[in-house]
């Protein structure tokens, strides 16, 4: 048994600036892309009630200038909002117009009012649907940002990977009822036909003074700073901007970055059914469905036929080459269960047509009973490796951050079990990248995530291609799901 504790990794801004956290960077040095690909203007439609996009208009225009920072002294966990206009932070601005927005009636939401929750979520749907559509064919619009309603009650909850609420926005996991989906998964489903990615934000978001409707799910509230700093950084993304990206060495190997993950149909007559997503070093991801899977009789997980592990593999490098127009040199493949034979031999079958040396299979485990204690009240610090054995280790992604002075988590933190069923690299090296991977989430601007980008939204990618037909041909880009 061996510990060491890794040094937060950098992550890689403008002009070749480093910094361990998301908002500093990029208040510091500006977006990975400002040199050359910069989105110097977002573009917006906006889908809802017109009181809604009232008020987002002028919450947006509000925070073109500096939202303060939570009143704590905790200054490097609670950081001003510098602004989102050209000469700061992003360096860009958000922009819109009237032919952009389509207002929904008041009179269709009040329908939802007393009505069964699953049966509103369906027809709010149905209702945004039309209007998404309307905005297909725009060419001026980057990203539509849909106004939940106001009275739409969850019908459940959203599962995620990483079981803690924190300050970064992730939210307890839970399963949906069978055949059930939220408003969020089931207009997301529909809106995959469409040519520009959304972003669905609630009232909360730019209503400090707004109760949300009894729902399935509790979430701890943000403070405006923190709300301000996601939802742009999320829209800069949506846009086709780079907020950060991975560091690499000239020496390094062009990595690719593979999560592959399970999912059951809406009816759950269907077996599980495999997905994977792709990510490269700027963070650009691609989702590739794949086969069915059978639930094991030995460990009672999701598996792939070496055929569907083969082609799977297969189709996410042909998408990410025709994304990146290149190969990668090495291929780091996360996975929710373990390796069977027949699974790595499919993936390693792939990977040699492409003419990859280089592949290492990680297991990536959620239920590893191991922990660490520190003496006192004090979490395990981010980025303590517990190695038991040559393959078996833990890694706590989330834990005592020292740049932010605190655990920033309310619940003890649950540690990561990394299992090496293929590697060249070593397990301290793994574990960094993994620590890195942490942060590729543009949802969130903390630098504590708990789960690598590769998996971190495996579940909510899943609960919305769960709605599709296996004929629909949805789009590839991460940033739809997101």
């Amino acid at each position: 048994m061996k510990i060491t504790v890794l040094d937060e990794p950098a992550l890689e801004f403008a002009h070749g600036g480093h910094h361990i956290d998301p908002r500093h960077g990029i208040d510091f040095y500006g977006p990975a892309d400002l040199d050359d690909t910069a989105v110097r203007v977002i573009r917006v439609g906006i889908v809802g009630p017109q009181a809604s996009i009232d008020g987002v208009k002028r919450w947006l225009d509000s925070c073109r200038s500096t939202v303060a920072a939570k009143d704590s002294h905790l200054g490097h966990l609670y950081m001003p909002f510098p602004g989102f206009d050209t000469d700061r932070a992003f360096r860009s601005t958000i922009v819109w117009n009237g032919r952009l927005e389509r207002p929904i009636a008041k009179r269709d939401l009040d329908a939802f009012d007393g009505a069964n929750p699953l049966t509103a979520a369906q027809a709010a749907v149905d209702i945004y649907d039309r209007e998404l559509e309307a905005l297909h064919e725009e060419p001026n619009c980057d990203v539509v940002i849909v106004c939940r309603p106001d009275n739409l009650i969850d019908t459940g909850t959203r599962p995620t990977r990483g079981r803690a609420t924190s300050a970064d926005g992730e939210e307890p996991s839970g399963p949906l009822p069978p055949g059930q989906g939220d408003f969020h998964s089931l207009l997301k489903a529909r809106s995959l036909r469409y040519s520009q990615p959304i972003q669905i934000i609630r009232r909360s978001t730019w209503d400090p003074t707004f109760k949300e409707p009894k729902a399935a799910e509790v979430k701890v509230k943000q403070d405006e700073a923190t709300r301000a700093w996601n939802l742009h950084t999320a829209l800069y993304y949506k846009a086709g901007g780079v907020p950060w990206r991975l560091p690499r060495d000239a020496k390094d190997l062009a990595s690719c970055y593979v999560g592959v993950a399970f999912y059951g149909s809406a009816d759950k007559e269907t077996l599980e059914t495999s997905v994977a997503q792709v990510f490269n070093q700027r963070g650009d991801g691609v989702i590739v469905r794949g086969g069915q899977a059978r639930i094991s009789k030995v460990d009672r997980q999701a598996h792939l036929a070496e055929d569907d592990a083969h082609q799977l593999l297969r189709d996410a490098l042909e998408k990410y080459r025709r994304e990146h127009k290149q190969s990668p040199a090495r291929i780091v493949l996360h996975k929710t269960s373990a390796f069977t034979p027949d699974e790595a031999a499919g993936f390693r079958a792939a990977a040699n047509e492409q003419h990859i040396e280089i592949l290492e299979l990680i297991w990536l485990s959620q239920s590893e009973h191991v922990r660490l204690f520190r003496r006192g009240q004090q979490a395990a610090l981010r980025g303590t490796l517990l190695t038991l054995d040559e393959d078996r280790h833990v890694l706590y992604t989330r834990g005592s951050v020292p740049f932010y002075k605190t655990y920033p988590g309310m619940y003890i933190p649950q540690a990561v079990g990394m299992r090496l069923h293929e590697a060249e690299s070593s397990p301290e090296d793994l574990a960094r990248e993994l620590l890195s991977l942490t942060k590729m989430n543009w949802n969130a601007t903390q630098l504590d995530g708990r789960d690598p980008i590769t998996l971190r939204t495996a579940d909510k990618v899943g609960d919305i291609l769960r709605h599709l037909e296996p004929t629909d041909l949805p789009a590839s880009r991460y940033a739809f799901y997101m």
